[in-house]
């Protein structure tokens, strides 16, 4: 057993009724430190731009196609117009996006706090709402975990590790719209155990909480559209609720119909999911025209059919990195594969305790409800996250932030297996019955469980370092690696050209003009190089039989080529077109002796007179 004894102070600090908000408040520290650790270091990329330009009543379409492009000219859309006001924000979002418009709108306020004239300046801005999202996570785990297990030692344990969290710290660093999700995930699932709770005790759901419910339910969908497999998850675990009550009633003699008496406890939530569906409703036309957009086609494009293992392995890597993440990225082969081996014995060691703890909890009868609820909620993700993947072939494992909705679920799971290694019974009495005390439950959890518990937040914490260093694979846009090499590489004037389907190429050369703007090497012949996005029109296309109208990119390149001064080093980035370079006095440099950098093909071609 842990001996407080020895700590005489800690003894008194437990016993005052402040232990648990002064508690929280360090969580809450260690989480605010982590998340706006050199929030504007790393590399913005392509979705956080999608981000700032629409919030900023912005468009993308100002960016002229098929003609060289000053770096300046290419980031232009970044620049505040105080004018445009929130009317103009949810009109450039429906006309050139596939999101909600809530989370763009907080944004669009949010900025007009701050002075927008420095670029690093307005990343940070971006970035810190959702780092305060972020924050507000941590104590609002301590509540669900409180709420499903009426446990203030789960609570805890849940805002411990949802403040180290490497996946919750790596969505808090980006400037999306994931962490005020998970926030409203959150308070979806508080309701959710708290309706279960009611079923439970055979009461209807108390109006204030249904009306709330409703609330939250409807402005998640409003922030993301994908808030709704949280929707149909807990419906799903209401759903086997109302059928197993239906079955046990079948056999009763009673002369009322037990199915009606069972439902006389249910209106109050099929209200509430009337409302939810009314709420939901609103966004109907617009998401029919999503399937068909092309910013949206990459998640169809994946073929987990003949590739089944992928997504599996992919869903266990994202899952894993929500407990711990060991640097993997640019990193020496050696150092990789220990951060593999090391994290695999983590995980060989931390499932064990996660399934004793799971079927421990499954025989107390007081905190068997959140496990039913909350466990069935994550096994309804899982079969909806594999149902889309495997039966829609719309891949959800494709892309780590696509996790966010059991994410939450997932944490207070974990901690309530943790709460679990407390040994001695009678401190749950203590607990119910002496709130302003939490002695007990220290004197009787063991070393080992405390040694369980940190070794497990201390992997999460330093999985969040490798995140706020960027030594992790859940950051798959590297601009910035790419223009360290073209500066290094290159010893004349420099064209980086790609292929242009829509803003999500622009968004990607706008990374790495970033990233050249960021640098500033002033003495470098490469630190003002010039850009191009040859569009691919419609009825082109590279590799079939298309029409050929007079502009598409195996023309563009060599027209624009020819008419730049030489020496110029050309450097292709995800060029999905005829390249036709060789005949215009320009020389393919050898891939290998290039670094590879994750989601960029890289060509360089040197072009002389």
């Amino acid at each position: 057993m842990l001996d407080v004894s020895k700590w005489p102070w800690l003894k008194d600090l437990s016993q005052s009724r402040w232990f648990h908000p002064m508690l929280l408040l360090v969580w809450i520290a260690v989480g605010t430190g982590l998340r706006f650790s050199r929030l504007e270091m790393k590399p913005i990329w392509t979705d956080e731009f999608a981000t700032i330009v629409f919030s900023l009543g912005n468009t993308f379409h100002t960016v002229p196609l098929d003609r060289v492009l000053a770096l300046d000219t290419l980031l232009q859309p970044l620049q505040s117009h105080p004018t445009i006001g929130i009317g103009g924000v949810i009109n450039r979002l429906f006309r050139e996006s596939t999101h909600p418009p809530v989370y763009f709108v907080l944004t669009h306020l949010w900025l007009k706090l701050f002075p927008l004239n420095e670029g690093l300046t307005l990343l940070w801005a971006s970035r810190a709402l959702s780092a305060l999202f972020g924050v507000a996570s941590i104590p609002a785990m301590f509540g669900l975990g409180w709420l499903a297990f009426r446990s203030r030692l789960v609570g805890q344990l849940a805002a411990a590790m949802m403040a180290v969290s490497p996946f919750g710290v790596s969505l808090a660093q980006e400037a999306r719209h994931y962490t005020l999700a998970i926030l409203l995930v959150i308070a979806s699932l508080s309701c959710f155990v708290v309706a279960i709770e009611s079923l439970q005790k055979r009461s209807p759901l108390p109006v204030w909480v249904g009306l709330i419910w409703v609330a939250v339910n409807s402005l998640g969908i409003a922030v993301h559209y994908f808030f709704a497999l949280t929707l149909i998850a807990e419906g799903f675990v209401l759903l086997a609720i109302w059928v197993r009550n239906w079955a046990i009633s079948l056999p009763s003699p009673s002369p009322t119909p037990p199915l009606s008496h069972s439902l006389s406890h249910w209106w109050r939530i099929l209200a509430v999911a009337a409302g939810t569906l009314a709420g939901g409703l609103v966004w109907l036309p617009v998401l029919q025209d999503i399937k068909g957009n092309e910013l949206t086609k990459w998640v169809y494009e994946g073929d987990p059919v003949s590739n089944f293992l992928w997504p599996i392995v992919r869903f266990f890597l994202w899952a894993i990195a929500m407990l711990s993440l060991l640097p993997v990225d640019i990193l020496s082969l050696a150092l990789t594969i220990s951060s593999g081996v090391v994290t695999a014995i983590f995980v060989i060691w931390v499932v064990p305790i996660i399934w004793r703890g799971f079927s421990s909890q499954m025989e107390q009868q007081n905190i068997r409800l959140g496990i039913i609820g909350l466990g069935g909620y994550v096994l309804g993700m899982l079969l909806l996250i594999f149902g889309f993947t495997y039966g829609l072939g719309m891949d959800l494992t494709l892309a780590p932030r696509f996790q966010y909705n059991y994410f939450p679920a997932a944490i207070a799971l974990l901690a309530a297996t943790l709460a679990q290694s407390v040994k001695n019974q009678n401190s749950k009495v203590v607990e119910r019955k002496e709130a302003k005390t939490v002695f007990h439950l220290f004197s009787s959890f063991s070393d080992a469980a405390w040694k369980r518990f940190c070794i497990i937040w201390l992997m999460g914490f330093i999985g969040a370092i490798t995140v706020i260093w960027n030594l992790d694979y859940l950051q798959h846009e590297r601009g910035d690696m790419v223009a360290q090499i073209i500066q290094k590489e290159s010893q004349a004037p420099v064209l980086i050209a790609t292929t242009h389907k829509h803003h999500g190429q622009t968004g990607r050369m706008m990374g790495i003009a970033w990233e050249f703007k960021r640098l500033n090497i002033s003495n470098s012949v490469a630190s003002n190089p010039q850009f191009l996005l040859a569009h691919i029109h419609q009825g082109w296309c590279y590799g079939d039989l298309c029409n050929d109208p007079e502009k598409n990119p195996a023309s563009t390149l060599p027209e624009t080529v020819d008419s730049l001064p030489k020496p110029l080093d050309v450097w292709l980035l995800n060029f999905h077109a005829p390249e036709l370079l060789d005949s215009h006095n320009c020389t393919l440099k050898d891939r290998r002796s290039l670094p590879k950098v994750e989601g960029y093909r890289v060509r360089h071609y040197q072009c002389y007179s």
